[in-house]
């Protein structure tokens, strides 16, 4: 089987329910469990309900480096574990090679798509979270420049930017957006230092405001925006509006803890099915958010505009282009 990741449109599954006596498993990334990021949402959204209402054994496992990923996920299965949750696309090969071999064991993995009979993967409509908090950019910026800063050049990071400028395009059709990948590995998902370089170099060009999909290269862009006044940082993923009260606009946030939740339900209630399922916000699985560290950035009338801007997505009013459709964009970068 060959691993894909990230795939532009959800597979219907039709198939008989699978009847499970849970005992699940998480495995999450190699950051450590409260990592204000992918790991601590899960936790939060997702583990933390889910051992409330069920009060399940389950077990978590914290890896420090991805390769301890394909260990970590065969000693689960051999305990019997089932579901076995593993988050983020860096444990796709790891699954690929494991899952064949516990063909009765409930796998599923949060954003990626492992193709096998036994994994569920779950997968999230990024374009349209960017498209939101793109729209808020452009609303933001006194001028006519924002920025994209991504961890590397990849289809799927680019369906981020490629969003981002759309909705910032939907505000301000003469929008300039400046886009910059901080490296051709994924390196350039954990070096804030180049993170602030780029950033850096944009707000010279007179970019105001930035979003960042680099996972911990994003910190150095959240710097540089701090570092200059009225410049303003999106952060990604999970909320990031905390990290400097003032700078962060918002965060276009990724609810893997809803999608885990999901999946441990779905078990308890014996209707668990392999397959893809994406989520959007019409899914609460991409949504920006508003809160009391970012309240006083956001005007009233801008809340409620964006708000429109939501549900019009939501009931397909505004169509977001996704870039993994066909790898091309309806918008022109400037790119660094």
């Amino acid at each position: 089987m060959k691993l894909k990741i990230i795939l532009a449109s959800a597979l219907t599954v039709i198939a008989a329910p699978y009847s499970l006596a849970s005992n699940p498993a998480v495995a999450y990334t190699e950051a450590p469990k409260f990592d204000s990021s992918f790991n601590e949402s899960m936790y939060r959204q997702g583990i933390t309900p889910y051992k409330a209402e069920y009060g399940r054994n389950l077990i978590e496992e914290n890896p420090t480096s991805p390769d301890q990923f394909a260990d970590v996920i065969t000693s689960l299965a051999k305990q019997g574990r089932s579901p076995i949750i593993v988050l983020g696309f860096t444990y796709g090969p790891a699954l690929e090679e494991v899952a064949p071999q516990f063909p009765d064991t409930h796998f599923a993995i949060i954003d990626a798509v492992v193709d096998l009979p036994n994994v569920q993967s779950i997968v999230f409509k990024e374009h349209e979270g960017s498209f939101v908090v793109g729209a808020l950019a452009a609303m933001k910026a006194k001028g006519d420049k924002v920025g994209f800063v991504g961890g590397m050049d990849l289809p799927f990071i680019r369906r981020f930017g490629c969003g981002y400028a759309q909705g910032a395009q939907y505000v301000n059709k003469d929008i300039q957006v400046y886009l910059s990948m901080a490296a051709t590995d994924f390196s350039g998902f954990s070096n804030p230092e180049k993170g602030n370089e780029l950033a850096s170099e944009m707000i010279t060009q007179g970019v105001e405001v930035i979003f960042a999909a680099a996972g911990g290269t994003g910190n150095g862009v959240y710097e540089a925006a701090a570092n200059h006044s009225n410049v303003f940082a999106i952060g990604v993923d999970s909320n990031q509006n905390f990290l400097h009260t003032g700078t962060m606009l918002t965060s276009m946030v990724k609810n893997v803890g809803v999608a885990a939740y999901g999946v441990l339900q779905d078990a308890e209630n014996g209707v668990w099915e392999p397959g893809v399922k994406e989520l959007g916000l019409a899914d609460n699985g991409v949504d920006w958010i508003l809160d009391i560290f970012n309240r006083g950035l956001v005007s009233k009338a801008d809340e409620k505009q964006i708000n429109k801007i939501r549900k019009d997505i939501i009931s397909g009013k505004i169509k977001v282009a996704d870039y993994l459709a066909n790898n091309q964009c309806p918008v022109t970068f400037i790119e660094g």
